[in-house]
């Protein structure tokens, strides 16, 4: 349990703190292109009821882009950006975020491999401005690194002085692409757990791949699996994809 903060709640009442820095909730997902239960996936989403959701494995074939607008009404958020134009990632977020400038990245293409690809923005949170990556590494080592790095290069060139990175890096944390990333980020569930540790369950063992960065002036309050949050059932973490979600509260100070 956290310090003062019951593990049901994750967060106080108040979204702002009194000199105008806002609480916010980050949800990392890999929601497995919307095969599975839709409507638990929609459900789950809802529960953690967070202001920014970073989704990999977005749909990015046929009507896509219903598809991905669908699951953002379902689940009270808005497409921010990112699906078969990111080759995957996307951002969702509720309406307490206000975009400034949205960016979807193509990453260079390995011969044989599967194309990967950032979504990125800008958003404000009242007088604050964030950064935002949402990212699903390669499945090839050598070039998850590589991608790390371009993952840091792009984070610094959104010119916000505050910024998040998360998603499915296919790797844990002991990990080259995960370490590099930890070098330079606070990895949010090890500065502080709260909830599940484990991601991807279908593995064996069941390993933490998937996770949520933020630059080091954002004071995280927790990070980790909702598993007790209220309206989250495991019936509905099992159904929704192959995959857990990561939910990170964060306090963004104000510059």
């Amino acid at each position: 349990m956290l310090s003062g903060m019951a593990t049901s709640t994750l967060l106080p009442n108040s979204r702002t703190e009194p000199d105008g820095s806002p609480l916010i909730r980050v949800l990392s997902y890999n929601i497995r292109s919307m095969r599975d239960d839709t409507d638990a996936l929609a459900r789950v989403i809802t529960a953690c009821a967070p202001d920014l959701v970073l989704v990999q494995e977005a749909p990015r074939f046929f009507r896509w882009r219903k598809k991905l607008a669908r699951l953002a009404a379902a689940s009270g958020q808005v497409v921010l950006t990112g699906g078969a134009t990111a080759a995957g990632p996307a951002i969702l977020c509720s309406l307490r975020a206000t975009v400034e400038r949205t960016e979807d990245v193509l990453l260079p293409l390995t011969p044989g491999l599967h194309r990967r690809g950032f979504a990125t923005a800008v958003v404000r949170f009242g007088v604050v401005r964030l950064g935002v990556i949402s990212c699903h590494l390669s499945l090839d080592g050598k070039e998850r690194y590589e991608q790390g790095g371009l993952l840091l290069d792009r984070l610094t060139g959104l010119g916000a002085e505050h910024a998040i990175a998360g998603g499915d890096l296919n790797e844990g944390p002991d990990g080259p692409a995960f370490r590099l990333l930890s070098a330079s980020l606070q990895d949010c569930r090890a500065v502080a757990p709260w909830g599940g540790e484990t991601t991807w369950p279908h593995s064996d063992p069941p390993q933490r791949i998937d996770a949520v960065f933020a630059t080091k002036g954002i004071e995280v309050l927790g990070c980790g699996v909702p598993l007790d949050r209220p309206g989250v059932t495991r019936a509905d973490l099992t159904a929704a994809t192959d995959h857990l979600p990561v939910l990170a509260a964060l306090r963004v100070p104000v510059a």
